[in-house]
């Protein structure tokens, strides 16, 4: 029932994880893409699984020079997808500004950035639709995760703020909050955890933790007209974790 035939989807973070999926099933729902990542290699890996037609943008989201740089080569867009992220867990007592500067800068300035440049340059189309990622934790925070969970808090007041004002061209604006999904970040929480802790941490999930897919299959209804009445929403997608939460 989904069908993005016909339409243009820029898509950051697409070297890996929830980008690389949402790529992909764009492309499997007729969609022309436009992928970016600074990751050079793994980008155009994900070009290689695309068969429609699309776009391969390198490009480094912690560097304002950057930015505008993308944004002088996207062409005009029916869908944007924010999926580039970084966590950096870093305990209060250790945070610099330059920690601040790095999360804030990928996980917020630059939503806010290439959606003013876009909008600025008349790159999205009406009647489109943007789609951020948050995470559950920006309202259910966790030990060494203030900066990270700040970031995805602020993305969603301003998804909220960014949705009201586009609402004037039916564009549509949402976001959504997942939970753990298996991407290099929950490869990173791997890291800081024992083996032990992550087992319980994937107890406490009825559904298990989620896959790439099961966030891209939902981004690409809030692309679709099928979602043409919700804007300014956050979608929570938790596999049940939420519900023994206290």
């Amino acid at each position: 029932m989904i069908d993005l035939k016909n339409k243009k989807i820029l898509i950051t973070g697409a070297s890996s994880g929830i980008g690389r999926s949402v790529a992909i099933l764009c492309d499997e729902l007729g969609a022309e893409t436009i992928i970016t990542g600074r990751n050079e290699e793994e980008l155009n890996n994900t070009h290689l699984l695309l068969k429609n037609r699309s776009k391969q943008l390198t490009a480094d989201l912690s560097k304002e020079d950057s930015i505008n740089e993308l944004l002088s080569k996207i062409p005009s867009i029916d869908g944007f997808v924010h999926c580039a992220g970084i966590i950096n867990p870093l305990p209060v007592k250790f945070i610099k500004k330059k920690h601040i500067d790095d999360i804030f800068m990928i996980n917020f300035s630059s939503a806010v950035l290439l959606s003013s440049g876009l909008l600025s340059l008349k790159k999205i189309n009406p009647q489109a639709s943007v789609v951020f990622i948050s995470s559950v934790s920006a309202h259910h925070p966790y030990t060494g995760g203030s900066l990270y969970t700040s970031s995805k808090a602020a993305l969603e007041a301003f998804t909220r703020g960014f949705a009201l004002e586009a609402s004037a061209k039916k564009i549509r604006v949402n976001i959504i909050a997942p939970a753990l999904v298996r991407t290099n970040i929950l490869e990173q929480s791997e890291q800081i955890y024992s083996k032990e802790e992550i087992a319980e941490i994937e107890n406490r999930y009825p559904f298990g933790i989620g896959e790439p897919i099961d966030i891209a299959n939902a981004i690409a209804f809030l692309l679709s007209p099928l979602s043409g009445w919700i804007t300014g929403t956050t979608l929570n997608m938790d596999g049940g974790l939420l519900l023994n939460s206290k």
